[in-house]
């Protein structure tokens, strides 16, 4: 998989910059840091390519023995990607005799965002649609294709590529997130994408790039590198305070509702604050009305195999035995054969009610309310 350059406005970040486009700026000037995460899944993405090019005849080093975080689990991902790739192309070939497969197409729509460029981890072309692929190995948070700015980005480079070629009419956008058990496809017309280019994409990236526009916070402040030191994002947030902390009980609904909607993002800056205290205190900052102490630690074996040995030699058993959970099962199986062996021997429990937005995809659950109607 080729090296990927910075682009100031990505399309992996575009929700954030097409919703806070002096954000695009701001954060230009902050180091990427990297995480384990990236590293992970820039390691699953690798082997992705590898199965998928191998499933398709084409000559493929295999790079596990150069991944740092290869594991069943990122095999069983790999393989998975793969074959939902290939059950694709088996599809498009029914009205298509000869679609083309690209893996890891570097797509150019600076047409629309300055310098913007990326990679799509596949596209697929077939008899009057475009598909494009997007391979996430992140399990914390389920991603959607619909209206997906990322995939529109990818989407409108590749149509730069192919669109003169091909007689294209519409796009299929689709995230394959096989750690959630997430595949979301949207399919758009392609005039449609092209005037949400034109109206929406154009002028919002050209704003963010000239470091214009006005700050706004919300989901897409996530993964944005100056989100603690955000003074929109901050004073947003304090406009809770007018509430004076009252009771529950205190509040009307349209008090509690309002709340409601903002609750998520509260909690998640009020965390961040926290986690910017804490590391600028580790650094040496002094914060008035604070110290830095040493939190409660557990006592630990200085060495597990001597512990054994010398319980051993006492007589005792010093293992205890337990079943391994489904996550540690799942990862000692693979799904495949886990879901061979035992899939009949596992059951989902209903989940703990949630109080979730409208826009949730999960179906709402029947309350007591519910049932007295229906009794009456």
């Amino acid at each position: 998989m080729p090296p990927k350059a910075h682009a100031i406005l990505s399309a992996s970040s575009s929700d954030r910059w097409i919703h806070c486009p002096p954000s695009a700026r701001l954060c230009e000037s902050v180091r990427d840091k990297g995480s384990d995460y990236a590293a992970e899944g820039t390691d699953a993405h690798s082997l992705c390519e590898h199965k998928l090019k191998s499933a398709l005849g084409i000559r493929s080093k295999d790079p596990t023995e150069d991944l740092s975080w290869y594991d069943a689990e990122m095999e069983d991902c790999a393989c998975e990607y793969a074959s939902y790739i290939m059950e694709l192309v088996a599809e498009v070939k029914k009205t298509c005799s000869d679609p083309i497969v690209l893996i890891e197409q570097r797509l150019d729509f600076s047409k629309y965002v300055p310098d913007g460029f990326g990679t799509g981890d596949c596209l697929v072309i077939g008899d009057g649609t475009l598909y494009v692929i997007d391979f996430k190995y992140g399990k914390g948070v389920e991603v959607s294709a619909e209206n997906n700015p990322q995939m529109m980005c990818y989407s409108l480079g590749a149509l730069e590529i192919f669109d003169d070629i091909y007689d294209i009419d519409a796009v299929c956008m689709t995230i394959f997130q096989p750690r959630r058990s997430n595949i979301s496809s949207f399919t758009i017309p392609k005039d449609e994408l092209l005037s949400w280019a034109e109206t929406v994409l154009a002028p919002t990236a050209q704003l963010a790039y000239n470091g214009e526009g006005d700050f706004a916070c919300g989901d897409w402040c996530r993964f944005c590198k100056v989100k603690t030191e955000c003074r929109a994002r901050a004073e947003a947030n304090l406009e809770m305070a007018r509430y004076e902390f009252k009771q529950p009980p205190l509040l009307t609904d349209e008090d509690v509702e309002e709340i409601l909607g903002r609750l998520d993002e509260l909690t998640a800056w009020a965390s961040d604050i926290k986690d910017y205290a804490l590391q600028a205190a580790v650094s040496g900052k002094s914060w008035r009305g604070y110290k830095l102490v040493e939190g409660r630690s557990n006592r630990r074996y200085t060495s597990e195999a001597a512990v054994a040995d010398a319980v051993t030699a006492a007589g005792y058993d010093p293992y205890e035995k337990k079943l391994l959970g489904i996550t540690a099962m799942t990862t000692l199986l693979g799904k495949s054969k886990f879901n061979e062996l035992l899939g009949e021997l596992t059951y989902k429990p209903q989940g703990k009610p949630t109080l979730v937005p409208e826009s949730d995809k999960r179906p709402a659950m029947t309350t007591i309310m519910d049932d007295f109607k229906e009794e009456i």
